[in-house]
C-alpha cells in the first residue's frame, strides 16, 4: 500500500528577489498553486529589422536574412491563484493582503527611494537617476531559472472576509525575459540568463533528431543539400 510520505511533494513555481551585487536572496514569493498553463512567446531578434521580414523588392540586406543581432526577446503570462480558504490552519487577519502587496512592490520603488528622489529634486539635482529595482528571477523548476521583469500585474479580487480583506483572488502575470542584451556585461541577471541558455543547449542536443525518410525524402541523402 502506497503511504502518502511516499508520495513526492510538488516542485512550487515562485519568485526570487535578489541583491545584484551579493545574489541574496532578498525575498522568496512561492506561488500557492502552480499555474495550469503558461504561455511563452520568442521573438528572434533579426539582423535585418522589420523590412528584412518582407522580403521582395525594398526587404532589406539579404545578406542578413539568416543573421541574428543577439537572444530571442522572450516573454511569459500565466494565471496565479491566492486562496486564504485553503490555508484555514493559517492565520489570515488580513486577508491576502500581504501577498497582494508582496507582488505589488515588484513594481513600486520604496518610500525611502522616493523620499531620497524628492530630497535630490529639493537639492536642485538636475538629472535624477531612475530607481533600480533588485533583480527579479522567476523559477519554474531547476530548469527553469531566469532573469525578468513584471511588465503585467492585473488582480482579481473574488471575495472578501467581513471586514472587506480580499480573501480570493486571480492574478493575471506577463513576465519579460532579460537577456545579456538588455543588462550590462558583467551584471549577476546577465550570467544567469547565459546559464538558462546552455542549459537549453543541453537539453536541446539530447533531443532525438528526426529522418528524412520521414519527410518523404529518402534516397535522396545529403543530394538534399545540393543545388538539385
Amino acid at each position: 500500500m502506497t503511504r502518502y510520505a511516499d508520495i513526492p511533494k510538488p516542485i512550487r513555481s515562485g519568485i526570487v528577489v535578489v541583491n545584484p551585487d551579493t545574489g541574496a536572496p532578498q525575498r522568496i514569493i512561492i506561488l500557492q498553486f502552480n499555474p495550469d498553463t503558461l504561455e511563452r512567446s520568442l521573438a528572434p531578434q533579426s539582423a535585418g529589422g522589420q523590412n528584412a521580414e518582407g522580403g521582395g523588392a525594398g526587404g532589406g540586406d539579404r545578406n542578413e536574412a539568416l543573421r541574428l543581432k543577439g537572444p530571442a526577446e522572450e516573454t511569459w503570462k500565466f494565471t496565479a491563484e491566492i486562496d486564504a480558504t485553503d490555508q484555514l490552519e493559517i492565520a489570515a487577519p488580513d486577508g491576502i493582503h500581504p501577498q497582494l502587496a508582496t507582488l505589488e512592490m515588484l513594481v513600486h520603488p520604496t518610500t525611502a527611494q522616493l523620499r531620497d528622489a524628492a530630497k535630490q529634486t529639493q537639492k536642485g539635482t538636475i538629472e535624477i537617476t531612475p530607481i533600480e529595482m533588485p533583480l527579479t528571477l522567476f523559477t519554474w523548476g531547476s530548469k527553469r531559472v531566469l532573469p525578468v521583469r513584471l511588465t503585467e500585474l492585473s488582480i482579481n479580487e473574488s471575495a472578501f472576509d467581513v471586514n472587506l480583506n480580499p480573501i480570493r483572488a486571480s492574478l493575471s502575470i506577463g513576465l519579460k525575459v532579460l537577456s545579456v542584451s538588455d543588462l550590462p556585461a558583467g551584471h549577476r541577471g546577465a550570467d544567469l540568463y547565459m546559464a538558462h541558455l546552455a542549459q537549453k543547449e543541453r537539453l536541446a542536443a539530447s533531443a532525438r533528431g528526426g529522418s528524412l525518410g520521414a519527410l518523404g525524402l529518402s534516397g535522396r541523402g545529403t543530394a538534399i543539400l545540393g543545388r538539385g
